[in-house]
């Protein structure tokens, strides 16, 4: 199953929220979300700076990670970017593909 990279940062009335409910309970909701969506929550941190949340969670497929995309940034709460992790394997396969590009300018 694709693994993807979760970084969240919340707005001031997500803060807000967080503060009320605690760190706990909105992992908890995470791995509810990701769960539901036929997926595996394995990692959750929060941090401080420019984001607030890292997570890392097995899901279906991009069109899953999409339509949770959509849905937490819909919530005007948490401004969040979902990225596709490749494992080197895929990498390997990527390197073997024969791509026919010409750079602007050559």
């Amino acid at each position: 199953m694709p693994k993807f990279l979760i970084k969240a940062s919340y707005t001031q009335a997500g803060a807000k929220g967080l503060l009320h409910e605690g760190g706990s309970s909105r992992k908890a909701a995470v791995e509810k979300m990701v769960g539901a969506l036929g997926g595996k929550l394995e990692a959750f941190y929060f941090a401080f700076g420019e984001t607030d949340v890292y997570g890392i969670c097995e899901l279906p497929d991009s069109v899953t990670a999409a339509a949770a995309s959509l849905a937490i940034n819909s919530s005007g709460m948490v401004s969040e970017t979902i990225v596709p992790l490749l494992t080197p394997e895929e990498i390997d396969k990527a390197c073997k593909k024969s791509v026919a590009y010409r750079a602007p300018g050559q």
